[in-house]
């Protein structure tokens, strides 16, 4: 088998890398902001718990079996761009969301769409390196998940502070 040139590899890692944290602050920010979604949705504990473990934490358990099949049938590529799109807009509609029924059904789709990163990583990283050298570049794609909690907490309290002192007024959504 022919490996693409070791740029391009590392390119994809890289990308993989970011990919990976980005996914994992679009999990954890309902977990730092607790409090005011329970405010403004007037919803309980029991609720919340919900919204952090059967809606997000489950699905995206049991989706990543199904999305490593797919991983494994068709484009990796376009199932991970695919599952970035999905999570996307999912943690966008989580923003937007009015009841707890809006929110639970963009945390399920936040989890199905974060259940196709993992499997098409390991995948894409298996396409990019020959074995002997794989062991440095999955470590590097797993570290930007390790990093993205301390990053997550990090960039929504700014993301908080800014919203308390009015900094995003004059947005118009």
């Amino acid at each position: 088998m022919t490996w693409p040139r070791t740029g391009t590899a590392w390119w994809m890692v890289s990308l993989l890398f970011l990919a990976g944290i980005f996914s994992v602050i679009d999990r954890a920010i309902l977990n730092i902001v607790v409090d005011p979604v329970r405010l403004d949705l007037g919803i309980t504990d029991v609720q919340i718990g919900l919204l952090q473990g059967l809606a997000f934490g489950v699905f995206y358990a049991f989706m990543g079996l199904p999305m490593g099949l797919l991983a494994d049938r068709t484009s990796r590529k376009r199932l991970l761009v695919a599952g970035i799109t999905i999570w996307s807009l999912a943690t966008i509609a989580s923003g937007y969301a009015t009841s707890f029924g809006e929110l639970f059904a963009a945390r399920l789709m936040v989890g199905l769409g974060e259940a196709a990163l993992g499997p098409c990583a390991i995948s894409l990283i298996a396409d990019m390196f020959p074995p002997e050298k794989r062991g440095r570049p999955i470590s590097v794609y797993m570290m930007g998940q390790g990093l993205a909690n301390g990053i997550a907490i990090s960039v929504t309290g700014i993301i908080i502070s800014v919203a308390i002192a009015g900094g995003f007024a004059a947005v118009p959504l």
